[in-house]
């Protein structure tokens, strides 16, 4: 059985799960899908001309250049070796391509966070500014609350006019504790206070806002890595997550983003926000294909339970499928 026909059985019977992932993916479904199926009506039979415009549609989807390219050289290879000429068969195979390279790039995947014992689990969360990351820090929260565990916010990006206001504000929402900073103050001071607080209370979930300023590279690695040392002192082995959210709607800017922070700081995961808003949905595979780092979180809308947790299976059948339920 082929992904394509297992994805099916999978979710013919729906769930609230998959009504998210369906839901958040229909731009990037009818940019993608939908235009597979209208080149497969297009050609009784493949070839070169139906794989060049398979490639298009696959670039214009942000899969990345590079793993594109692969996908559909080695596409072409099994057409020939097997003799394929069904265009239908031929989709299929692109969506296994597609599992296939995010499931064995890079590590095993545990996109939940694994909490210690004995002491608060720290998570730095970094990001550009506009991507979404304070909202985002509100939903895991929210998330890890709705679970019964202490969560402790610390308002780090001290530079930035209204973002410990703004941070504060979903802390009175979620009724959280939260650590606040004066303006312009070091961001390591308070991630230092932050950690005190977290284990005199115990804390089960210290989450750490910092800077965007990825303009200033230098001094942005600087400052996380004043931050980490910071926090490892106070704290056995924090910061044990650095989670990196990307707006989706930014594309291939997004992957340079990635690049630039891993550069700045070892990233655990990445949080992909706004996904309802693209139709590019063909990002989280470019992120896994060229930085192999998991896709551990991703917005599928604006309610704070639309952060969802990945799911590849989800993912690929939102994207390829959701409109054949």
């Amino acid at each position: 059985m082929g992904l394509f026909t297992y994805l099916k059985d999978k979710f013919s019977r729906t769930s609230e799960k998959t009504t998210k992932y369906v839901s958040g993916l229909e731009k990037s479904r009818h940019h993608f899908a939908d235009r597979l199926k209208v080149l497969t009506k297009r050609y009784a039979a493949v070839n070169e001309a139906y794989f060049e415009e398979l490639e298009t549609i696959l670039i214009e989807a942000d899969v990345g250049i590079a793993l594109t390219i692969r996908t559909i050289e080695n596409l072409l290879k099994e057409a020939r070796e097997k003799k394929i000429s069904d265009p239908s068969v031929i989709n299929e195979l692109l969506v296994d391509a597609l599992f296939v390279s995010y499931a064995t790039k890079g590590g095993d995947i545990e996109n939940e966070i694994q909490f210690q014992k004995n002491v608060p689990t720290v998570m730095l969360m970094v990001g550009v500014n506009g991507v979404g990351k304070t909202t985002t820090i509100a939903k895991i929260a929210h998330r890890y609350l709705s679970q019964g565990k202490k969560v402790m916010l610390a308002a780090g990006d001290t530079f930035r006019a209204g973002a410990t206001e703004q941070l504060e504000v979903w802390a009175k929402r979620l009724n959280c504790p939260i650590v606040i900073g004066k303006p312009a103050q070091d961001p390591a001071s308070v991630a230092y206070e932050a950690s005190q607080r977290a284990i005199k209370d115990k804390i089960d979930l210290l989450i750490v806002d910092t800077a965007g300023r990825l303009q200033t590279k230098l001094n942005l690695m600087a400052e996380l890595g004043k931050i980490s040392r910071v926090l490892a002192k106070e704290i056995a082995g924090a910061p044990h997550e650095t989670f990196l959210v990307i707006d989706a709607t930014t594309g291939q800017n997004g992957v340079l983003q990635a690049k630039a922070f891993k550069e700045a700081t070892p990233v655990s995961g990445i949080v992909i926000t706004k996904m309802d808003g693209t139709s590019k949905g063909g990002i989280i595979l470019a992120i896994r294909d060229e930085l192999a780092l998991p896709v551990r979180f991703i917005g599928l809308g604006e309610k704070m339970d639309d952060l969802q947790e990945f799911d590849l299976d989800e993912y690929l059948y939102g994207l390829c499928l959701g409109d054949e339920r």
